[in-house]
């Protein structure tokens, strides 16, 4: 007599069964849950740079993906720029975009709760008087960022609303631009 086999649950494409199974390896072995990203920057021409991410540590190990990503920069024109990528700031915007949406995603399928659809809109103010050193009361990043979530899934208005403050409730680039990260700064020739 054949047995059946038990079909991974998939909730938003996550494999919650795995997700599980993380959490419950990260409470056996704390160390596990420590990861390092890391990006290399090449300068090509004024606001021309690119980044590639490649390896990456974590789960006690280094891990390399199978083919490096490159992450293109540029400015627009008004900025000086050939406006060939999206520019540093946007770069910021997308990253928290995604971060939110990844972790909302992801812990609303850990609570058993099905999204079909998902979209954001970011937007930040800059005033260039910081960047350019003309005023020194002025910060020289984002002075405001504004996020809106439209989410289709078949919750209540007020689950709804819980839905999405998964996103900043546990998502790392949320935290790391509210809060703020050391960051070191160092030079050496070339």
């Amino acid at each position: 007599m054949a047995t059946a086999q038990k079909l991974p649950k998939i909730i938003n494409g996550v494999a919650v069964d795995d997700l599980f199974n993380t959490i419950d390896a990260i409470k056996a072995t704390p160390a596990i849950a420590k990861f390092k990203f890391r990006v290399h920057n090449q300068w090509e021409d004024a606001g021309q740079n690119n980044s590639t991410a490649d390896t990456f540590d974590g789960a006690g190990q280094k891990l390399s993906r199978p083919k490096a990503f490159v992450l293109k920069a540029d400015e627009p024109p008004v900025l000086l720029g050939k406006d060939t990528a999206a520019n540093p700031v946007e770069h910021l915007l997308h990253a928290l975009a995604s971060c939110l949406t990844t972790s909302m995603v992801y812990h609303a399928a850990a609570r058993g709760i099905n999204i079909e659809e998902v979209e954001s809109s970011l937007e930040g103010d800059i005033d260039l008087h910081g960047f350019l050193d003309l005023d020194q009361k002025v910060r020289k990043g984002y002075q405001g960022i504004r996020v809106n979530f439209k989410v289709k899934a078949d919750v209540p208005d007020a689950q709804l609303q819980e839905i999405v403050q998964l996103g900043p409730g546990h998502s790392p680039v949320f935290d790391s631009l509210v809060n703020g990260v050391p960051v070191s700064v160092t030079a050496e020739r070339l």
